[in-house]
C-alpha cells in the first residue's frame, strides 16, 4: 500500500488522488490521534490557499475534525506560515494547511503542524496513516453535545500581518518594490503590509480566481516580474509561491536572486549585528558551493542536510541555529517563525538593503554563484543506490573532487521515485563541468542498467 504522507504532507490531484473522502479521514483521524497525545479534546486551526478545490477539501476536513468532537478554527485564505504562527498564538493543539504550494491549481495538499508550529513528527504521521489504513474502527463518533464545532477566525490574516510587522526595526518608507503574489495565499496580506509600511508598491498577480495560482507567475515563473522591474523605477522585485512559504527576488536590473544569495545577504547582516547564532547557516546538499566559499570568507559555518525544509528545520531546532533554507527561497528565520515565511523573509531583506544603503545588486556581489549542471542517468531502480560500489564511478568522482581543489564539487542523488540517478556538478568553468557531468552520467548508465 502506497504511503500517504510525503515530506510535505499529503498531496495529489484534487478530487482524484486527494478526494473529499480522504480529506474527511485525515481530519477525523488526525484529530483523534492528536487527542490521544494531548489527553483532551483538541482545537485545530485550518487555513488554505486560493485553489478552486480548497472549499471542497476544507468542508470535508472540517467535517472530519468535528466528527470526533474536536473544534475546527477556520481561517480561510492565509499563507502557510500564518498557520505556523497562529497555532501558537491561539493556543491550538494543531494546525492544518490545505495547499499544494508551488504546484499547479489542479493539485492540492493537506499538511499538519504541531502546537509549536512544527511539521508533525514522523511517528504521529505514521499513526494517522496506519489508523486510516486499518484502525478507523477505534475512532469514536460522539453524538449530541459531543459533536465538535466550527469557529470562523475573522482576524487571522490581520493577526499574521501584525506579527510580521512587529519584526521590523527599520523604517522602510520610500522604497519602491514590485510584488508578484502568484495569485495565491499572500494576495491580500502582502499589499496590506506594504501599504502599512509606506512602501511604494506595484502588485502583480494578486487576483486569484481559483485556477490561476502559480500560472506563469510567482517564484517559479519570474519572467514577468523581472521584466516589470527592469523596465520600471523599482529598487527590486519580490515573488512568492502559491502558499507564500517561499520568496525569491530580482534586482533593479531584472536579474533573479535565488535563495542561496538571499541567505548569504541576511546571514551576513545578522552576523554583523551579533545575531547569527553559532555563526552558522543550515543549508541542504543542493545549495551552491558559492555559499560555502562565501561563508568561509566571512567567518560563517555551513551545516548541510538532506533536501527538504523538514530536515533543515530539524537541524536548526537541534542546535539552535537562527537561519537555514534552500535555493528555492524556502528560508527559515527561527527567531521569528518555525517554517519558511516569504513575507517575513521579504521584509528582512528590505531592512538589510535600507540599513546598508546599498542596492540589492550590490549586496548580491558578496557571493559568487558557481555554474551548476544537472544530468540524469537512466538506470535500474533495483540497483540505483549502488553507484559508489562501482570502482570506476567512485574513482571518477574522486578525481574530479581532487581537480576542483575546493572550488567545485560532484553530487550524485538517486531519484526517490524514478529509475534515475541525478548527477550534479558545480565549478567555475561551465564547459568543463557540462562535459564531465555528461561523461559521469554515461558511466553510471553503463554500470547500473541492471
Amino acid at each position: 500500500m502506497s504511503r500517504l504522507f510525503g515530506t510535505d504532507g499529503v498531496r495529489g490531484v484534487a478530487n482524484k488522488e486527494l478526494t473529499p473522502e480522504l480529506a474527511f479521514k485525515l481530519g477525523r483521524t488526525g484529530a483523534w490521534v492528536l487527542a490521544q497525545e494531548t489527553k483532551h479534546t483538541p482545537k485545530i486551526i485550518v487555513g488554505c490557499d486560493t485553489r478552486i478545490s480548497c472549499d471542497m477539501l476544507e468542508s470535508a476536513l472540517v467535517a472530519g475534525i468535528c466528527s470526533v468532537g474536536a473544534t475546527a478554527m477556520v481561517c480561510g485564505v492565509v499563507p502557510t506560515p500564518a498557520i505556523a504562527y497562529l497555532v501558537k498564538k491561539y493556543g491550538c493543539d494543531a494546525g492544518v494547511v490545505i495547499s499544494a504550494s508551488h504546484n499547479p491549481y489542479d493539485y492540492n495538499g493537506i499538511k499538519f503542524f504541531s502546537s509549536e508550529g512544527h511539521k508533525l513528527p514522523d511517528s504521529i504521521e505514521n499513526e494517522i496513516e496506519e489508523t486510516i489504513h486499518g484502525g478507523e474502527f477505534k475512532v469514536p463518533s460522539p453524538t449530541g453535545a459531543g459533536i465538535g464545532v466550527k469557529i470562523i477566525c475573522e482576524d487571522a490574516l490581520v493577526d499574521y500581518v501584525d506579527f510580521v510587522q512587529s519584526t521590523i526595526i527599520t523604517d522602510l518608507r520610500g522604497m519602491k518594490v514590485a510584488l508578484d503574489c502568484a495569485n495565491g495565499a499572500v494576495s491580500e496580506a502582502a499589499p496590506m503590509l506594504f501599504e502599512r509600511l509606506g512602501i511604494s508598491t506595484t502588485v502583480l498577480s494578486n487576483s486569484p480566481n481559483g485556477t490561476n495560482i502559480n500560472d506563469n507567475c510567482g517564484s517559479t515563473h519570474m519572467q514577468t516580474l523581472c521584466e516589470t522591474v527592469k523596465n520600471g523605477d523599482f529598487d527590486l522585485g519580490i515573488a512568492f509561491d502559491g502558499d507564500a512559504d517561499r520568496m525569491l527576488a530580482c534586482d533593479a536590473n531584472g536579474a533573479m536572486i535565488d535563495g542561496d544569495v538571499l541567505m548569504a545577504i541576511v546571514a551576513k547582516d545578522l552576523k554583523e549585528r551579533g545575531m547569527l547564532k553559532l555563526d552558522t547557516i543550515v543549508v541542504t546538499v543542493m545549495s551552491n558551493i558559492g555559499l560555502d566559499v562565501f561563508a568561509k570568507e566571512n567567518g560563517i559555518k555551513t551545516v548541510k542536510t538532506k533536501v527538504g525544509d523538514r530536515y533543515v528545520l530539524e537541524e536548526m531546532l537541534c542546535e539552535g541555529y537562527s537561519i537555514g533554507g534552500e535555493q528555492s527561497g524556502h528560508i527559515i528565520l527561527l527567531d521569528h517563525n518555525t517554517t519558511g515565511d516569504g513575507l517575513l523573509n521579504c521584509v528582512a531583506l528590505l531592512q538589510v538593503i535600507k540599513r546598508s544603503g546599498i542596492s540589492l545588486s550590490e549586496n548580491a556581489k558578496i557571493i559568487q554563484i558557481y555554474p551548476q549542471v544537472l544530468v540524469n542517468a537512466k538506470v535500474s531502480n533495483k540497483i540505483k543506490y549502488g553507484y559508489l560500489e562501482v570502482p570506476e564511478i567512485a574513482e571518477m568522482c574522486k578525481q574530479l573532487e581532487e581537480e576542483f581543489h575546493g572550488e567545485g564539487r560532484v553530487l550524485i542523488r538517486p531519484s526517490g521515485t524514478e529509475p534515475l540517478v541525478r548527477v550534479m556538478i558545480e565549478g567555475k568553468d561551465q564547459e568543463f563541468i557540462t562535459s564531465k557531468a555528461t561523461e559521469l552520467a554515461v558511466l553510471i548508465e553503463k554500470h547500473l542498467q541492471g
